[in-house]
């Protein structure tokens, strides 16, 4: 390689001409009221805040399982290399809840999570350490390889796929997901031109109840009084339903707020639902509960569907990245699975966690040793035997009646 080429291809990373690239600016998408939209600008948005820790913060606290077959069904396989890692502690200094959590977070942001793979002595994978999205760029090199650049601390790095895992988000390009934060700029500055429109008017507006008219003419002194005389006698908890006199042939007024302002307050009601729709989250996950069952679904059954269709195809993402990254040649032969466990949203439904453990022993697809497992409760006697349920026998086993009494019963 001569020295121009070298140099063209160690600027492309920075200038980025004929080079495409997955990392977005600082600025991540444009809009027409002129707002900033970054990672900082959108996650000070109450609902996108809530969505994002919603979404990252359930899937971090579903168990990440490896699973190898055994005896036609399948065991935990405690004893490879991957539990650990995905299981427990990716690295030193994270739990599992806290690297999921934050590669989730980066994937509702910007389309992408990104680690590097830690390597041991032996070449193997020993851990994983997140790297921030925003820093980081991928290109296809003229091998056909993809290479991955960040700079961190100071360092410059430049890595192939072999040594970053890269979950991609929605979009499925192998460069990188599309970012909500670019795809959405104009949904979320429009939420924080509203709000700051909303912060304008309380901050310098003039905002009474009501005023008190009279067709008299009042001097500069008078209306002082009368002031004073309101704010010392009848301002208030203390003061409260305490009867109001005042001369002058004074008549209360009350104000109501201007058909502007009503109209601003709707708006922003409405970004609530524009962005709980960006990141597929039902409004009433996040608090806001007016008028929420639209086309006769239920609060429950909307919840059902967050996890149908809003995590579930996440969580596909993710098992498929590790699986394609992380398992070797000889895993995937053995028939080493990688799954997130959904199970653990059942926690905290205890009557559809019961009829869920109830269908299986009735139906002898979970024995009660696998319940009591299940619940953190040590096994018993006799407990590793699948049972069914007796009464559901073939028609042909009945026994057929001797006689059948059709005569009338005697009055």
């Amino acid at each position: 390689m001569s020295w121009l080429s070298t140099l063209v291809d160690g600027l492309s990373g920075i200038i980025r001409l004929g080079t495409r690239v997955s990392a977005d600016p600082p600025m991540v998408g444009g809009n027409s009221s002129g707002e900033p939209v970054t990672d900082g600008t959108v996650l000070a948005l109450s609902t996108a805040w809530a969505c994002v820790n919603l979404v990252a913060g359930t899937i971090a606290t579903l168990p990440v399982m490896v699973y190898r077959p055994e005896k036609g069904g399948r065991v935990v396989a405690t004893d490879h290399w991957l539990y650990r890692i995905l299981h427990d502690d990716p690295n030193a200094d994270q739990t599992s809840v806290d690297f999921w959590e934050y590669t989730c977070a980066a994937l509702e942001l910007r389309g992408n999570g990104y680690a590097e793979k830690l390597r041991g002595s032996r070449g193997q994978v020993i851990g994983l350490d997140p790297i921030p999205p925003g820093i980081i760029s991928c290109r296809r090199r003229d091998d056909g390889e993809l290479e991955y650049r960040w700079t961190w601390n100071g360092v410059s790095r430049r890595e192939t796929s072999d040594n970053v895992l890269h979950i991609r988000g929605f979009g499925g390009d192998p460069l990188g997901g599309i970012s909500p934060l670019s795809a959405g700029a104009e949904t979320f500055g429009h939420a924080r031109a509203l709000n700051r429109t909303s912060g304008s008017v309380f901050r310098n507006a003039m905002m009474p109840s009501g005023v008190y008219q009279t067709s008299a003419k009042l001097n500069g002194e008078q209306t002082q009084q009368i002031e004073q005389l309101l704010a010392k006698k009848y301002q208030g908890a203390a003061n409260a339903g305490r009867p109001l006199v005042i001369g002058h042939d004074l008549k209360w007024q009350q104000l109501t707020m201007s058909p502007e302002d009503m109209e601003m307050l709707e708006s922003r009601s409405f970004s609530v639902e524009e962005i709980c729709r960006m990141w597929g989250v039902p409004p009433h996950m996040v608090g806001h509960t007016a008028g929420n069952t639209h086309l006769g679904s239920s609060i429950s059954e909307q919840t059902r569907g967050f996890v149908m269709f809003t995590l579930r195809r996440r969580l596909k993402r993710i098992e498929a990245a590790l699986r394609k990254q992380l398992l070797t040649p000889k895993d995937i032969v053995d028939g080493i699975i990688i799954e997130i466990n959904l199970d653990g949203l059942l926690r905290g439904a205890p009557a559809e966690r019961s009829a869920f453990y109830n269908a299986g022993l009735q139906n002898g697809w979970f024995t009660i040793n696998e319940v009591r497992a299940l619940e953190n409760l040590p096994p018993v006697e006799g407990g590793d035997v699948p049972r069914m349920q007796m009464q559901n026998m073939p028609i042909t086993m009945t026994a057929a009646p001797s006689t059948i009494n059709a005569t009338a019963p005697a009055q």
